[in-house]
């Protein structure tokens, strides 16, 4: 079969569940991992067969994404401030509100001649290997709860060519830190189960539960706890860096000033919408 024949049938498959814009998307994505081909490349050799030993790797991807299985898990892979990450079901696939929290950070510390950094519910490790490869002289900790994240992490941290040190341990019943710190920054589980009927599927499906959700009648559990710790771990005038949920901005800033931290500020992301805030010891 001829390789445009199969992405026509490819997008009459997909369209009725996903916009034709993402369903390109997922089409030149896995041309380029199952032939290392771009998409202008089929465009010049519109002749080129779909070999038989492909079209199972093509005809498995396809069954999947009609299971609304995120591509990220389908091909084991996300990119991420311009690294590439391994993923699986027991990481979040890493987000571009995240990447706008990682940027503020490198920007804020780019010069900083020696920093520790903690990044704490780490997951597949983004944030604190964007951070390790990108802000020079930083020692870079990350922590998470989950042992089998941990091993996506250190996996990656091995792939990205980082030096970071990784705990395991459960934020919400930590007591102190065995290491001071110039920046915290954290990304923890903040959707209620309220806003269940706001998440895509192949999101609510697929994604480990444990790092995305929280309980209504507190949400901002993970935030108050982490904060407490960095009062007592962040060295003088450091830096406290949070993702938040976006229903939450002020309610975050009240949080932080009752904890006695000072110059909060609360960011929108590309999309206007309250996800991210910075506050001071």
């Amino acid at each position: 079969m001829l390789l445009r024949k199969y992405r026509t049938y490819f997008k009459e498959q997909l369209e009725p569940l996903y916009d034709a814009q993402e369903v390109d998307q997922f089409f030149y994505m896995l041309l380029e991992e199952y032939h290392q081909m771009k998409r202008y490349e089929l465009a010049l050799d519109p002749s080129l067969i779909l070999d038989d030993d492909k079209q199972p790797l093509w005809d498995f991807a396809l069954s999947q994404l009609l299971n609304q299985r995120p591509i990220q898990y389908i091909l084991s892979k996300a990119f991420f401030y311009d690294l590439q990450f391994f993923v699986n079901p027991n990481t979040l696939i890493p987000r571009p509100e995240t990447e706008e929290l990682v940027d503020w950070i490198v920007k804020d510390h780019s010069q900083t001649e020696a920093i520790n950094i903690l990044d704490i519910g780490t997951g597949s490790g983004c944030i604190a290997i964007s951070l390790a490869k990108n802000i020079k002289n930083a020692n870079v900790y990350a922590m998470d709860v989950s042992e089998k994240a941990l091993e996506v992490a250190k996996q990656n941290a091995i792939t990205n060519e980082v030096n970071v040190t990784f705990i395991q341990a459960d934020v919400l019943t930590l007591q102190s830190l065995d290491t001071t710190f110039d920046v915290i920054v954290s990304n923890p589980p903040y959707v209620r189960n309220l806003e269940k009927v706001e998440i895509q599927s192949n999101v609510l499906d697929n994604e480990p539960h444990l790092a995305l959700f929280v309980e209504d009648d507190d949400p901002l559990i993970f935030y108050t706890t982490i904060a407490d710790l960095a009062q007592k771990s962040l060295k003088k005038d450091g830096l406290l860096y949070y993702e938040i949920n976006q229903y939450l901005g002020q309610e975050m800033v009240q949080m932080l000033t009752e904890k006695g931290f000072s110059n909060t500020e609360l960011r929108k992301d590309i999309y206007g919408k309250d996800r991210m805030t910075k506050a001071q010891k």
